[in-house]
């Protein structure tokens, strides 16, 4: 396909989201004029032609991303693109290090290489790349620390490493002044989160989830007065939930599960974002997505939260509508706060596996527009407010294992539907869906249990003492036979004589019922 040799006046060329399959035509480096290259989103296989590479040396777009390209990204030797401002190669399977000259584009503002193949470590340069806006690398087999050199990134507004085996420390001096997303969870980063993101008051996104950090929650986070979502689950994180988390009005979404939190919940946990009618309106696109043609490179952002025991990953307008806390899984204690009660918009709730005693707040009515409310495993008492079947979204629910006593919930619009599984493990609780029925007072009747215990005692035999008594009465009756023998003679020969004459017997008897042509 010669279509540089038609067009090598070509400033834009964007054919992106077709069926084009094979390699890249290498005569696209014949277009010596060309500002952007979008072929993302079709079935193209190879890799990036070196004449590209080499000839397109006004190139500042270049969009690659969802195909099935392979192979290295560069190579140093034929690199001349030097004005690149975008690089997006997202959603290939490009292998090997990210290559070194690329530290040639000085100009370079977005880096989206987000799920290939690459290896190696981050490379420190990057750290010298003054316009860099986008750093987005998740889902590749990256490795070793964030270079410290990162700390000189001011122009830094979304950073994206999640999915690799990074490890180490976040570096202390790393607070970009625009940074507004962060995303590092399911990485191998240990240490304590010190004074990293201390000055970042514009970040609307930290994801810090499945990692190795530990220590206190720092009060720096507190100080983001633009914090949406806070995701720290399954690290190793304890002390108490900082109550400074109260001053954050525009939180939306906090989980903190799975890490060795004590302490009580802070009562003042009624964030503004969830109980009134604020939403979210964040640009997930840059903002600088600019020229004639191009694609906006960043994709809209994704944050995984668990709801209904199922994790889903949130993005675009669903996320900006989502919220919720999670503190499930950690040693909390106390009594749960009624102000929860004023989380009106919140649309889940997972208190789950604490220490939590006292009752279930009759507040909780209110939470108008909650669809998971997970208690369970704690040592919550008393009884489960009746008022609780307003909630008219709700379509999970569990106070299994507690303390819990009365009647439960009467059977009637969202909580019909629930089964026994959302109350078993409370012995005082009565009503459908338990097998319990409830007496006038409310209390578990006895009388059903005491008919169903005289059954299952007319029914019942220990198997063990009957084994052991058969046994033993057989030995018994062997034994005196044998006494009876051995002292009296007369009875010993009749009973050798009894014997020997059954034998003969059953010899003959089995001689005469054989066919003709066995008996020889």
């Amino acid at each position: 396909m010669q279509v540089g040799a038609y067009l090598p006046m070509l400033w834009n060329l964007n054919i992106s989201i077709n069926d084009f399959d094979g390699c890249i035509p290498s005569s696209i480096g014949d277009m010596k004029a060309l500002n952007t290259l979008d072929l993302s989103y079709n079935k193209l296989s190879g890799g990036i032609p070196e004449h590209l590479a080499n000839s397109c040396i006004y190139l500042q777009y270049l969009v690659l991303s969802n195909n099935s390209l392979e192979g290295q990204i560069f190579s140093a030797a034929n690199f001349k693109l030097k004005y690149l401002m975008r690089l997006q190669l997202d959603g290939n399977h490009f292998f090997g290090k990210i290559p070194e000259c690329l530290s040639n584009s000085s100009n370079l503002e977005g880096l989206y290489l987000s799920d290939n193949c690459l290896f190696g470590r981050i490379p420190s340069w990057l750290g010298n790349m003054s316009e860099l806006v986008d750093l987005i690398m998740p889902n590749n087999h990256l490795e070793g620390p964030i270079p410290p050199e990162f700390c000189q990134l001011k122009s830094l507004e979304v950073l994206n490493l999640a999915q690799n085996n990074i490890s180490g420390n976040l570096p202390s001096c790393f607070n970009p002044p625009q940074i507004q997303q962060v995303h590092v969870s399911r990485n191998k980063l240990r240490g304590q989160l010190k004074d990293a993101f201390f000055n970042s008051s514009s970040l609307v996104t930290l994801d810090l989830g499945y990692n190795h950090f530990n220590g206190r929650i720092p009060n720096w986070i507190c100080q983001l007065s633009n914090l949406s979502y806070l995701i720290l689950t399954h690290n190793d994180l304890e002390g108490e939930v900082p109550h400074l988390l109260c001053h954050l009005e525009h939180l939306r979404l906090i989980d903190l599960s799975y890490n060795h939190l004590s302490g009580q919940i802070p009562p003042c946990l009624d964030m503004t974002a969830l109980h009134g009618d604020y939403h979210v309106a964040f640009n997930t696109t840059s903002s600088t997505a600019g020229a004639p043609g191009a694609s906006p490179m960043r994709k809209e952002e994704t944050i995984e939260f668990t709801t209904k025991n199922i994790s889903y990953s949130y993005q675009g307008r669903v996320l900006t509508y989502m919220s919720g806390v999670d503190l499930s899984c950690n040693k909390l204690t106390g009594e749960i706060p009624h102000q929860i009660g004023n989380l009106t918009r919140i649309h889940t709730l997972n208190l789950s596996y604490n220490n939590l005693i006292g009752s279930i707040p009759s507040t909780f009515s209110n939470l108008e527009q909650i669809e998971s409310l997970d208690l369970s495993h704690n040592n919550l008492n008393g009884k489960i407010p009746p008022q609780i079947i307003e909630l008219h979204y709700i379509n999970f629910f569990s106070v299994a294992y507690n303390n819990l006593s009365g009647k439960t919930p009467e059977r009637k619009d969202q909580f019909g539907t629930f089964e026994e599984s959302s109350y078993r493990g409370n012995h005082l609780l009565c009503g459908l869906p338990l097998p319990k029925s409830c007496d006038a007072n409310g209390s578990p009747s006895l009388v059903p249990k005491a008919s169903t215990d005289i059954k299952e005692d007319s029914n019942f035999m220990d198997m063990d003492i009957f084994y052991i008594s058969f046994t033993a009465s057989y030995i018994v009756v062997v034994l005196a036979i044998a006494i009876i023998l051995y002292v009296n003679p007369y009875w010993r020969r009749t009973w050798f004589y009894l014997v020997e004459t059954w034998m003969t017997s059953c010899y003959y008897f089995i001689i005469d019922h054989l066919p003709k042509g066995f008996r020889h």
